[in-house]
């Protein structure tokens, strides 16, 4: 039980730090990107967009897809047509 206590912490903590927002330098960028596009059939495109939130929001959702709730400046940038811009 305490294990489980333990790793729930932990991982709690490492997904605070890896999606709140501004926590990101810009040399994390890319390898947070590289993982945020590695589901999809659109890789260059992903890339650039998510590279360029990042660099502005200084911050990448976890996981592959969605969770973007965790990023306010990620989820919250738009295209012209209202559209997430950031992937």
């Amino acid at each position: 039980m305490l294990a489980l206590s333990l790793l729930l912490c932990c991982t709690s903590s490492v997904a605070q730090a890896y999606t709140r927002s501004g926590t990101l330098g810009p040399s994390d960028c890319k390898p947070k990107c590289t993982y945020r596009c590695s589901a999809t059939s659109h890789k260059k495109p992903c890339m650039f967009f998510c590279q360029k939130c990042c660099a502005k929001c200084l911050c990448v959702p976890p996981g592959t897809y969605g969770n973007k709730q965790l990023c306010p400046c990620y989820n919250s940038w738009k295209t012209k047509e209202g559209r997430p811009k950031c992937p």
